[in-house]
């Protein structure tokens, strides 16, 4: 079965024999578009090709949200397959196997700075890596979000006053200070943006090969295949690299109010976490160079 006509037939199931509200349909619908997307990003159009690798690998892309919408995401996924397999569509409930996150409080995963060398050491030959180098250069430099990346336009980007203007959670906008690094990658993009273009016009500034603005699942399909091509941890996720870019900013003694700042927390306690990674730091430096350790 199409997973276009499997979402009709479940949201008819939901509201006609579940008896659920058309706000709680909406929500079920707008949770599977979004899971569905990553699916044909990944070339799966049938609900019978899709296993359970697939739904955590979709749940990974979803990691730069809090916990409880994940696990939101995965509830519906859970009774779609439900549904699918009290209707005898598929002949296995795969989800079944896949547990709810653990709400609590994790400490962020940051990237090392020679893994961070490695990753952000692209051999420019294609449109695409010239496109990959900046988005990633980008990322990495200025702590972005992979909504707030994706969705950049090429008027938020100010190269002669070293400006980037972001767009971030509740639409509150922040200016992010870029340096010349990233500036001169992104220069060489916009040289080679016009093969990805082709015959469409779009203000967004990063392209996927269709010529349209790229996608989340885009992103974080491209991010996996040059994270395997070197040899690296195949569990970072986009937002590992904003991660290592506060992290890495607190170890060299960055001040926490300007990282708030640049990150786009409301709350400072948010920021407050990378305080902790340097502390571990502190702890891990001390056991293996102090002498009496």
């Amino acid at each position: 079965m199409k997973l276009v006509d499997s979402l009709d037939d479940f949201l008819s199931y939901l509201v006609f024999e579940k008896g659920l509200s058309n706000n709680t349909k909406a929500s079920y619908y707008n949770d599977l578009n979004i899971f569905f997307s990553y699916l044909k990003e990944n070339n799966i159009e049938n609900v019978e090709d899709i296993n359970k690798d697939n739904i955590k690998e979709f749940l990974k892309t979803r990691d730069e949200y809090d916990i409880s919408t994940i696990s939101h995401n995965l509830t519906v996924i859970k009774n779609y397959f439900k549904y699918l397999f009290k209707e005898k569509i598929i002949k296995e409930d795969i989800s079944n196997e896949i547990d709810h996150p653990k709400i609590k409080k994790r400490l962020p995963k940051a990237l090392s700075l020679s893994d961070i060398d490695t990753l952000l050491d692209i051999k420019l030959e294609t449109v695409f890596d010239y496109r990959n180098k900046a988005m990633l250069e980008l990322m990495y430099g200025s702590g972005l979000r992979i909504s707030e990346l994706i969705n950049l336009e090429l008027n938020d980007i100010d190269i002669y006053n070293s400006l980037l203007k972001v767009n971030g959670k509740g639409s509150k906008e922040r200016l992010i200070p870029i340096n010349e690094y990233i500036i001169y990658y992104i220069k060489l993009y916009m040289d080679k943006r016009g093969e990805l273009l082709k015959n469409n016009t779009s203000n967004k500034l990063f392209l996927n090969n269709h010529g349209k603005g790229i996608t989340r699942q885009g992103f974080f399909k491209n991010l996996k295949q040059i994270l395997k091509k070197k040899n690296l941890n195949t569990d970072i996720t986009p937002h590992s690299l904003r991660h290592s870019f506060a992290t890495h900013l607190i170890n060299r003694g960055a001040d926490l109010r300007s990282i708030q700042e640049m990150l786009g927390h409301s709350d400072i306690s948010t920021t407050k976490i990378y305080t902790q990674i340097s502390d571990n730091k502190v702890f891990n430096d001390y056991d293996e160079f102090h002498s009496r350790s």
